[in-house]
């Protein structure tokens, strides 16, 4: 709680919970990948977003939409709140941030004015990972730090729509 990233609450109540600390929050359970649903948030906004399946926690990105590629559903109506939850994609400005954050948390330096140099302009996020590949000790802090603040904004997300990730059950 006291980091205050998006999604650090909605984390919080959940363990707290578990262990019987506080109530459980006011969320329906949703299994699901909420990797795949942080990369329906925040893809190309062109070509981003998509559905989840309420019914199985199953993510379907708009391309495959598009595409007619659901697997196994016989004309499904994806109309049926009750069954699909629409995700729309919001796009890199979060992930930018991101970037920025982190370069502001590096120490003073040569590698904190590359950093910062190579989020300006067009292409920030390709100049920005090659600059980390010199430094792979900081390209793994930047990896962790990344799909941290990415899972915190899909579990806010989903609490948004008034649904709690749980871990999906993993078959035999």
């Amino acid at each position: 709680r006291e980091r205050c990233w998006r999604g650090d609450s909605e984390l919080a109540g959940q363990i707290e919970a578990a262990l019987g600390w506080t109530a459980t929050p006011m969320l329906l359970p949703l299994a699901l990948d909420l990797q795949e649903l942080a990369e329906l948030l925040e893809g190309d906004p062109m070509v981003g977003g998509g559905v989840i399946d309420l019914s199985s926690g199953n993510t379907w990105p708009q391309s495959i939409l598009d595409g007619d590629g659901l697997v196994d559903e016989d004309d499904p109506d994806l109309d049926d709140q009750e069954r699909w939850l629409w995700v729309h994609c919001e796009g890199s400005r979060a992930g930018y941030h991101d970037m920025q954050l982190f370069t502001a948390d590096l120490p003073d330096g040569p590698v904190a004015d590359r950093l910062a140099r190579s989020i300006e302009g067009r292409g920030a996020f390709r100049r920005f990972k090659d600059t980390l590949d010199e430094w792979p000790e900081l390209l793994t802090r930047w990896l962790e730090f990344s799909d941290e603040r990415q899972l915190g904004r899909a579990r806010a997300w989903l609490a948004e729509q008034g649904y709690a990730a749980v871990p999906q059950q993993v078959e035999p």
